[in-house]
């Protein structure tokens, strides 16, 4: 290279699999985009249907609204440290609020009212991550990420059901960090991971919205990756996807891991966006990528 000279330089970021088994999933030659950066934690991915992404940087007390071909803009500011993000069967955005601990809804003229903060008269840890069902009612996790040990008053980190009227039942509490949460696309199953024991457990869903028959879906540990088990969500086949240590793994719904989707920065959290929601958002550390897949998302 000669003085004066342009140098230019493409980073293609791959993905790997395990048992080579992404085919179906990923086309050939498919590349993670990383589409903004400058942040200092992001989560909570969640489309809207007027066609942009919402998303929380937790230290940066904001959730942010990403456009394609367009700046980032400040959605909320303070946001009560917004951790998950989801939608309501109405559209409207419930929100996992860390410093606020409770679960709050942005009603459709713009207030924003509480809808679980306490259990049994204790206040809850810090909601970290939430699921919709199609009856109305609000699955959510609650470690403690978000408080300080003293502050605690539960003394346990639990996995709840807050119904349409209001209800709020305790459904596990027998994780040490319960984390990411989704529903099978039937609604048949619920999957909830646990960061600090780096597995996904999976669960019946009775009739009335209880679960039973808790038990072992799959585990994510190599120990030279760095990330945990944490946001979760499905395809339209059922499929499970979970970040992890490297990237986002990949399980089919009987557990087997088909691959993991490199990132380059660990992921926290994920979801299904444009259009079609076939592309794939990534909340990563400091920075929002995408990956457009060959299956569509459940919503």
């Amino acid at each position: 290279m000669n003085p004066g000279e342009t140098y230019r330089h493409l980073m293609v970021y791959k993905f790997y699999t395990k048992q080579n088994n992404l085919g179906k999933i990923i086309a050939p030659n498919t590349q993670v985009e990383k589409v903004a950066g400058g942040f200092k934690f992001t989560e909570g991915p969640v489309w809207h249907p007027d066609g942009f992404l919402l998303f929380s940087d937790i230290p940066a007390n904001t959730i942010y609204k990403w456009q394609p071909e367009q700046k980032n803009e400040i959605f909320r500011q303070p946001s009560g440290n917004a951790n998950g993000n989801t939608l309501d069967r109405s559209g409207r955005l419930v929100t996992a609020e860390h410093s606020n601990r409770r679960l709050s809804l942005t009603q459709k003229d713009g207030n924003i009212v509480t809808l679980a903060s306490h259990y049994q008269g204790k206040r809850l840890n810090s909601p970290n991550d939430l699921a919709v069902k199609s009856d109305g009612s609000i699955y959510f996790t609650d470690p403690p990420y978000g408080i300080k040990s003293e502050q605690e008053e539960l003394g346990f980190y639990g996995v709840y059901r807050l119904a349409p009227d209001g209800t709020l039942t305790l459904l596990v509490d027998d994780f040490v960090r319960p984390n990411g949460i989704v529903f099978s696309p039937d609604e048949t199953k619920l999957y909830v991971n646990d960061s600090q024991r780096g597995h996904i457990r999976v669960f019946d869903v009775k009739p009335d919205g209880m679960l039973e028959n808790g038990k072992l879906f799959a585990e994510l540990k190599p120990p030279s990756k760095e990330g945990a088990a944490d946001g979760m969500k499905v395809d339209i086949q059922g499929n499970v996807y979970s970040t992890g240590p490297g990237g986002v793994w990949i399980f089919d719904p009987s557990g087997n891991l088909l691959g993991i989707i490199e990132v380059p920065e660990a992921p926290a959290n994920l979801a299904w966006g444009d259009s079609d929601y076939q592309t794939l958002y990534i909340t990563a550390r400091n920075s929002l990528y995408r990956i457009r897949l060959k299956i569509k998302g459940m919503p």
